[in-house]
């Protein structure tokens, strides 16, 4: 059995237009070295990433996330073992291939040209001591290839800001929308 909605439905979803957009710790423009891409980072640092995920994907997910995602390996962090485990649990949700060619999507994907033609305003935020998605590689470069991109930049968060930082991260999101 199928499900139509109403017209007044349709045209109401298909007429809404996107005013504002925000992109969080992303990995545009490119992550993967090329030569339009010299300072990106190596092919084998994600070739690495899929041998790892091959030899055991449980294992990858819990130390992704107790190190580098949430910056837990910095001194000083406060290592929630609940936060952890609820990453793990949210990877291991998903398929093992989808996983490992998500690797080689996220990583060697141009967004370049994708970015150019985005109008309205977008708001980048990027942790600087994001160790999944180096800084340096990622938001300023989106940002400037945006039309209306603007750079947050913010000092010594990690790649999850979203979650070790939410309340930073939300107020931001929120003044950002009201403009």
């Amino acid at each position: 059995m199928s499900v139509t909605r109403p017209a007044a439905a349709r045209s109401c979803i298909t007429s809404r237009v996107m005013a504002k957009a925000a992109i969080l710790s992303a990995v545009p423009p490119l992550m993967v070295k090329t030569a339009a891409n010299p300072g990106g980072l190596p092919k084998e640092v994600f070739d690495g990433f899929q041998a790892q995920l091959a030899a055991g994907r449980s294992q990858f997910y819990y130390d992704v996330a107790a190190g580098p995602f949430y910056g837990l390996n910095r001194p000083g962090a406060k290592v929630s073992q609940a936060l952890i485990w609820n990453w793990w649990r949210q990877g291991m949700m998903g398929g093992a291939k989808a996983h490992y060619d998500g690797i080689v999507a996220f990583s060697q994907t141009d967004f370049t040209e994708d970015l150019k033609k985005i109008n309205v305003p977008v708001l980048v935020m990027h942790g600087d001591d994001d160790q999944i998605v180096p800084y340096a590689i990622s938001a300023p470069l989106s940002a400037k290839l945006l039309k209306n991109g603007r750079l947050k930049t913010y000092q010594g968060f990690p790649h999850g800001m979203p979650t070790t930082e939410a309340a930073t991260i939300n107020a931001d999101l929120l003044a950002f929308v009201k403009e």
